[in-house]
């Protein structure tokens, strides 16, 4: 056993001796036979090699031969719009009604009982009911209707509130305990007489935790067993089943809830932006709608209020022309994944069983000190895929208990090539709940920056969210070997030797259950076996590249306002340099990168320009669809190198194996058209730099690429930091960069994690990394001769030369630091070493913008200029050297 298991008293369990003996036993697979799972994932699911895809609770993914059935189904019969009377639209119509029967069947019910009224997702189903339940609002003589949900739902379930506010009708929030305590009580004293409409939503699923709540809920409710709140009147239920039907089979003749929105994409994930409203015909005679659209109407006259709505339920609410051949897809999806699976109940013993096996192994992973690794979100204790679902909801800690953000987390998956969800999932009361965080800390983390979806994990030491993992019909034993090993990898690799339940060796495929238990149980063959780190995994073209080039720029203009000064007065040390290990603090290197994630460009002589130093970031290389391409997709940009000559006016572009290519460095503005660019959120201007360059990049990586540039005369703004009303100077303006103007690191600052990389290796292997490929990595435009580590950090404001600088903050870094820019390969050991040392987030690297810059006249930045900070007011003097003290 690993040392570090040894000292913690800990071992991580084998999945066997996890489960109670008396409990049901779990299926894994679908009983085709040893290797059937991996040869399905190597023939459907070809595109998931050597990538581990676990959310699935977002959107789970498509099969090959799903979608080569519904392609040929389009090639064969011409379909035509179903309001037609045309033969192929008779066809389009008999189809799609078709595939109305086919969803009723798959939820165990008939067109006597449901109608399927599609919509574009469950948002939009759930958008339908608000505006068409038949709410009765307050008044002098009614206490009006009532509208209940779960505080465990999605957004798009609390957005209805809105609507029946407008109306005035109230909205009451539940919390799960409180009603099942209301269900422990019983019923409640009820006035059978009142017929006022009240309508409560809650989830099958939660798609924050996974926990199932009880079917029986829907009976106990509309009979006034249950109530949600203490007022009489008849009660409708809407049962959100999107996240619970992706994996589990509902009964619909068993649970007839009034409303149920799906989308089919969670189930077989194709196709998209397709969903539904199952009604049940009991309750849908009293919806009602006001605006009608094409396809909805038995008679109307356009010059008076005269309108007959068709007698169908579905026709009624389906305004305009449904997505028939999405529909159409529907059949196809249903089709492979009975053939694939065998059906929903198989799916969901299996995803249960891997989710329960993944909870078991988690929950047993220590720190030396005894400490959990993580910290898991859940109402149940996976003991029965009826309460919980496949989905683990979780927060990575360290040594000491604190929470590791869920932004780094998600940077070190991506190392891994593992796909995970972070955040709080659009389920900001289950967020709250679990993770402790009061309605007072929600705004506060709103006038902090935070918003729903952004990267913002941590709020003064607090989390604003978590990681979610969650299992399909095609996840494998392999991928959650993978994740397990991510885990440890990432947080217990410096503890010992550690290993996690795996299949038993003698099975045919390693890391899965035999013939037998893959028609019977995981359990029985679950053993345990070392597992290895994965040794890069994630590697791109190992085509070598030569480290950038060091030019002397040649000026635009003689230089007025040249900075490149390297002597000093000693009235100039006397007025506060600052003094570095080999003497004043001066910029020892200038990089520009004129193609946005390519090649740095070295000088030792620049112009600067209002957007920073001249040409940085200029161009940008997009795929096929305009979409711009960094190295975290494609590492092979780092190989192709760009070199400008000012005086030609050209930008010279080469690459192993490539001939050099000129691209002039302006557009020629009567030729030049406009196209509206995405970088960063931001719209920018930007023209297409030819066919030429174009097929020369679509040559080097295989694949249709394209070379724009940012249109001269267009200004992207910078965005202003959250509480800060101004921004640096009065024309902060961006090229392609991501946040700032230049990005600044001190050398010291490399020295130390150069130090910790190379004394980090355990069998005292030759140096890993060098000085100047940690420097390369971090892609910045000014280093400089710091005399301490990070020292950079607490600085203020600084002034290079004659140019001053507003320090805007630190650079969260990404994993594009693990990629090597001289090879394009990729190593996680720099961004998991930082990490460590860093503690909290992955900072490395200061931001800078102009404080104010006068460009009458040409300024430089020059390699050998004078640096001299200001200190953050709340920097104390007495924590630094002497020399810092100005």
């Amino acid at each position: 056993m690993a040392s570090a298991a040894a000292e913690s008293g800990q071992e991580l369990p084998a999945f066997a001796g996890s489960r109670d003996p008396s409990a049901p036993r779990l299926a894994y697979g679908y009983g085709y036979g040893p290797g059937s799972l991996r040869e399905l994932r190597a023939r459907e699911f070809g595109r998931l090699a050597g990538t581990v895809y676990l959310d699935h609770a977002g959107a789970t993914l498509f099969s090959q031969s799903q979608l080569e059935s519904f392609t040929n189904d389009l090639m064969e019969n011409t379909y035509g719009n179903p309001h037609s009377q045309n033969i192929s639209s008779k066809l389009t119509y008999d189809t799609v009604e078709q595939v109305r029967y086919r969803i009723l069947a798959h939820f165990h019910t008939t067109a006597e009982d449901y109608t399927v009224i599609f919509t574009s997702g469950s948002t939009a189903a759930l958008k339908l009911v608000a505006e068409a339940f038949p709410w009765v609002s307050q008044g002098p003589e009614s206490s009006g209707s009532q509208f209940c949900y779960l505080t465990d739902s999605h957004t798009s379930v609390v957005g209805m509130r809105n609507v029946t506010m407008a109306i005035n009708v109230t909205s009451t929030p539940v919390r799960p305990e409180d009603l099942w305590s209301a269900e422990e009580r019983g019923a409640s004293v009820s006035d059978p007489d009142c017929q006022l409409p009240h309508l409560f939503c809650y989830p099958a699923q939660s798609n924050f935790s996974g926990v199932r709540y009880p079917l029986s809920w829907i009976e106990e409710v509309k009979s006034g067993r249950l109530h949600p709140v203490s007022t009489p009147g008849k009660w409708f239920v809407l049962l959100d089943a999107a996240s619970y039907v992706s994996t589990s089979p509902l009964d619909l003749s068993a649970h007839q809830a009034d409303f149920v929105p799906i989308s089919f994409y969670k189930i077989f994930g194709f196709p998209t932006g397709l969903g539904a409203l199952l009604v049940h015909n009991r309750a849908a005679p009293l919806l009602r709608k006001t605006y009608f659209g094409g396809g909805t109407a038995s008679a109307y006259l356009a010059g008076e209020d005269f309108y007959i709505p068709r007698p169908s339920v579905a026709q009624r609410f389906e305004d305009g022309t449904i997505s028939f051949l999405d529909v159409i897809a529907l059949k196809h999806g249903f089709d492979t994944l009975e053939r694939l699976t065998g059906g929903m109940e198989n799916i969901k013993q299996h995803t249960f069983t891997l989710a329960q096996y993944t909870y078991v192994a988690l929950s047993s992973l220590r720190y030396p000190n005894g400490a959990a690794v993580v910290r898991i979100y859940s109402d149940s204790e996976f003991s029965s895929p009826e309460v919980q679902g496949p989905i683990i909801n979780f927060n990575v800690l360290d040594d000491k208990g604190n929470i590791i953000g869920y932004s780094q987390v998600d940077k070190m998956a991506s190392l891994y090539n593992i796909h995970l969800r972070t955040g709080c999932f659009c389920n900001t009361g289950a967020c709250q709940r679990h993770l402790g965080i009061s309605n007072e800390m929600v705004r506060k983390n709103f006038q902090a920056g935070h918003v729903c979806g952004d990267n913002m994990d941590l709020i003064d030491g607090q989390p604003t969210g978590s990681v979610r993992i969650s299992f399909g019909y095609m996840s494998t034993l392999d991928d959650v070997q993978a994740f397990l090993r991510f885990i440890i990898d990432t947080r217990l690799h410096s503890s010992g030797d550690w290993t996690v339940p795996q299949a038993h060796a003698d099975t045919e495929e390693a890391g899965a259950p035999s013939a037998e238990s893959q028609a019977d149980v995981i359990p029985a063959v679950m053993g345990r076996h070392s597992l290895l780190p994965q040794e890069d995994a994630l590697t791109g073209s190992g085509v070598s590249n030569n480290s950038s080039t060091t030019v002397n720029a040649v000026p635009v203009a003689p230089p007025v306002c040249d900075v490149a000064r390297t002597q000093h007065t000693p009235s100039e040390k006397a007025a506060g340099v600052l003094e570095g290990a080999l003497g004043p603090l001066v910029v020892t290197n200038l990089y520009i990168y004129p193609i946005k994630s390519c090649a740095a460009f070295e000088v030792t002589r620049w112009p600067v320009g209002n957007q920073g130093l001249l040409y940085d970031r200029s161009w940008m290389v997009v795929n096929h669809n305009g979409v711009c391409l960094s190295q975290k997709q494609e590492p092979r940009l780092c190989l192709i190198q760009p070199f400008i000559d000012l005086q030609q006016r050209i930008m010279v572009i080469k690459a192993k194996g490539m001939e050099p290519i000129e691209v002039p460095l302006e557009e020629n503005s009567e030729r030049t058209q406009i196209h509206q660019s995405r970088v960063c959120a931001d719209r920018v201007n930007t023209y297409d730099c030819g066919e030429k360059i174009s097929s020369w990049l679509s040559t080097f990586f295989g694949r249709p690429c394209h070379l724009i540039k940012q249109i001269s005369n267009f200004q992207r703004n910078a965005k202003k930091k959250h509480g800060n009303d101004q921004l640096p100077g009065t024309m902060a303006t961006l090229s392609l960069v991501n946040e700032a103007q230049y990005l600044l690191i001190n050398t010291s600052s490399i020295l130390e994690l150069h130090q910790q990389l190379n004394t980090s290796d355990e069998n005292g292997k030759q140096e890993l990394f060098s000085v100047k490929d940690l420097s390369l990595r971090f892609r910045a435009n000014i280093i400089i001769n710091g005399e301490r580590a990070f020292e950079e950090e607490k600085w203020d404001e600084i002034s290079i030369g004659s140019l001053h600088f507003q320090v805007l903050g630190p650079c969260h870094r990404c994993q594009m630091i693990c990629i090597d820019q001289q090879t394009g390969q990729r190593n996680q050991h720099v961004f998991q070493k930082l990490s460590e040392s860093r503690e909290t987030k992955v900072n490395f690297g200061m931001y800078l913008m102009h404080t104010s810059l006068d460009l009458s006249s040409p300024c430089f930045l020059s390699v050998g200029s004078q640096v001299l900070p200001v200190l953050k007011e709340n920097v104390e003097g007495h924590d630094l050297p002497a020399s810092e003290k100005h």
